[in-house]
């Protein structure tokens, strides 16, 4: 997202405007309100006598609140206009705006307050491929409101909009006729509100209006639980403290309650593409959360649950057992311009949702989830088996069966170039890539225990560990490099043939458990030596290979949520000075960007850089990014639930004097974690790195 442009949100419903406020959306970008996949408002402009207003400064207030400050144009280099202008505008069911005008002058004024008002109703797909629409258009006066629609068969959506100071509507907005006296002020509340009526849906009001801003609103109340709720950090650094906090704030922005999740919230995946539910994203960033907000968790797990795979679809790419890649809402699902929703292409969430179930029920202690959901984590341990052995060999594998439209790459690097050989070449499908086995053996492995101490079924535990062991064995046979001694990132659609490029995966090895002891040290020495370390983060993809770039997707940039689970790994076998350098790395560059880590930023060197460089279109806020600084707080802590009890193992960069995490919510009740810095790390790529001895973990 630009920095030019402001946006707030509340779970899925967003709005993206420029610092005037003023939106003015052409058909392949993102500004304007936005709705479950579909754009309800793409022309909101503010005019006085029919000139735009000028910027002086924009407040954000809260996530989901900002404040606009605006002068009419003055013609001159001096602002000494009379007339200054507040929006002030809250996001929630579309949204609402206090427009204030004040008279500074000591003459009365008489003016003429126009506000455009225009929905093309794209869908999210619609601006991202820059597709066209299929349906019609319509606009009415129907009361007090002026109604904007759209229309497709039996999909159909609508935007009211209304105003409390009387108006005059016409199909392209609102007019005001305004005489404000010698310093006074004129003020009116805008409401803009959503429906989607072809699902029977009603217009509301919007979460946060007027009448509510005396009594604290409900946004604000909630926000100020979420943060409260939330463990305490203490500590001496102090971007630290602000890192913290805005991803808190950010994880309480993306939350959505989909439907199914009965008022309960989980985290969308990100602004502006994503801002729905998506299995993978859901699932791993409920596990960075974890010790900080559980309930993100226990909803993750029951609305993925509730929507996990029944049947066989080729369309929707299902399987019985197969969780979820993303629930959508908008016109192109519904019409079979992308597949419908729920879309399955995937091969990771599967499994990690065994992996989040049993963390979860390490962690929180609550049985009863972990027995309701019996079923469907063994659905899913089934699925792995029964219908992501695609190539025969007994490795979880993927190639899409919606052709037209389904995703290629079905793992977590699912651009279309992600998964290549040394020399570039792109590999064949089916295609196993080498952290999905570390997903099924971590499932599998907490599947097991699962099955031995809450489901009590000792026999169905040891199969699972048996075929646990199986695929660890034959895993670090076939997927090991020996000549460079890290693991190839994928077995191509041969079954056998390596595709052997060198990427971040490896680590996600270590985090699953999958690597031999044997073999750790060497796939550490990769991931912390300077052609996968930048400095500020592990690289995607090896400085080197053929596809490498520091500005691809994913063949060299630095991913946040990517070097959390490396460092998570690192932690678990025993190489804690490591984890403590990623850790460090990756919050020195939150602080370039006020605390707020992107999706994605690039992978030069940083004694090339001062800074880490932007990625283009990275999504900002994004789930499993803001969740990346808490997963780091567990992991330098060393964080780990051990029966009733919860251990903790600091191993914190020196750059942190202290640090405390008071009132860690889980089976103990609360508990207190203290730390201090002892752990000298050097972020320059070019040195060797020094390995300490490590042990595997759990």
């Amino acid at each position: 997202m630009s920095d030019s442009l402001v946006n707030i949100l509340d779970g899925n419903t967003f709005v993206v405007s420029d610092n005037r406020g003023d939106i003015e959306a052409t058909p392949t970008d993102t500004t304007g309100l936005f709705s479950f996949d579909t754009r309800f408002l793409s022309k909101w402009v503010l005019t006085i006598d029919g000139k735009r207003l000028n910027p002086l400064s924009v407040d954000d207030l809260q996530y989901f609140e900002t404040r606009f400050f605006l002068v009419p144009g003055t013609g001159t280099i001096y602002v000494n206009a009379t007339l200054s202008v507040i929006r002030q505008r809250a996001v929630g069911r579309g949204f609402h705006e206090e427009l204030t005008i004040l008279n500074h002058d000591d003459k009365p004024v008489d003016i003429n307050v126009r506000i455009d008002a225009g929905s093309d109703f794209a869908d999210i797909f619609e601006i991202k491929d820059a597709k066209g629409k299929k349906g019609k258009y319509y606009h009415r006066i129907d009361k007090d409101q002026l109604l904007l629609g759209y229309e497709r068969e039996t999909f159909r959506r609508e935007t009211a909009i209304s105003s409390t100071a009387p108006a005059q509507l016409d199909e392209d907005g609102l007019s005001f006729s305004l005489h404000i006296e010698p310093h006074s002020e004129w003020t009116t509340d805008l409401d803009v509100v959503t429906a989607l009526l072809g699902g029977g849906e009603r217009h509301d009001r919007p979460k946060y209006g007027r009448e509510r801003t005396k009594a604290m609103p409900d946004m604000q109340k909630s926000l100020e639980k979420w943060l409260d709720d939330a463990p305490s950090l203490v500590t001496d650094w102090e971007s630290l403290k602000g890192t913290y906090r805005r991803s808190l704030i950010d994880l309480a922005a993306l939350r959505f309650a989909p439907p199914v999740a009965g008022g309960a919230s989980l985290p969308a995946a990100g602004l502006p593409w994503f801002m729905t539910m998506f299995g993978r994203d859901s699932i791993l960033t409920s596990l960075q959360a974890l010790p900080f907000a559980p309930e993100l968790a226990a909803t993750t797990i029951r609305a993925l649950g509730a929507w996990q795979g029944s049947r066989v679809d080729d369309f929707r790419e299902e399987d019985p057992g197969r969780i979820l890649h993303e629930m959508r809402y908008g016109e192109t699902a519904g019409f079979e311009e992308q597949p419908h929703s729920p879309y399955f292409g995937n091969a990771d969430a599967t499994p990690l949702f065994v992996v989040l179930l049993d963390e979860y029920e390490r962690w929180s202690g609550d049985t009863k989830l972990a027995r309701e959901y019996e079923l469907q984590a063994r659905a899913a341990l089934a699925w792995i088996d029964e219908y992501a052995d695609l190539q025969g060999n007994g490795y979880i594998s993927y190639k899409r069966r919606n052709e037209e439209n389904g995703l290629e790459n079905q793992c977590w690097k699912d651009s279309w170039d992600s998964i290549s050989y040394r020399d570039g070449r792109l590999s064949g499908y089916p295609l196993a890539t080498c952290e999905l086995q570390g997903y099924a053996y971590d499932a599998k492995v907490r599947g097991a225990r699962l099955a031995r101490t809450v489901w009590k079924d000792p026999e169905y535990a040891e199969t699972l560990e048996k075929q646990a062991a199986d695929l660890k064995r034959r895993f670090n046979r076939d997927f090991w490099v020996a000549d460079d001694q890290y693991f190839a990132l994928a077995l191509d659609n041969d079954g056998s043939s390596q595709v052997d490029a060198l990427s971040s995966n490896v680590g996600h090895l270590l985090w699953s458990g999958i690597v031999d002891k044997s073999k750790a040290k060497a796939v550490v020495r990769h991931l912390m030596g300077p052609r996968l370390f930048s400095g500020w983060g592990v690289r995607t993809l090896a400085e080197g290979e053929g596809r490498f770039n520091p500005i691809g997707y994913h063949t060299g940039a630095v991913w946040p949520f990517d070097n959390s689970f490396i460092a998570w790994g690192l932690r678990r076998y025993g190489f804690k000075a490591e984890a403590a350098r990623i850790a460090a790395g990756i919050l020195d560059a939150a602080d370039f960007f006020s605390g707020r880590l992107p999706e994605a930023f690039a992978g030069y060197e940083r004694t090339y850089t001062m800074y880490p460089v932007e990625y283009p279109t990275a999504c900002s806020p994004q789930a499993w990014s803001t969740g990346t600084p808490l997963l780091l707080l567990r992991t330098m802590l060393g964080l780990e639930p051990m029966g009733e009890h919860l251990v903790v193992d600091p191993a914190l960069p020196t750059a942190i004097g202290h640090l405390a995490m008071l009132d860690i919510p889980g089976r103990w009740g609360t508990i207190d974690a203290f730390g201090r810095g002892r752990v000298i790390v050097d972020t320059k790529t070019r040195l060797r790195p020094q390995l300490t001895e490590g042990a595997t973990g759990r």
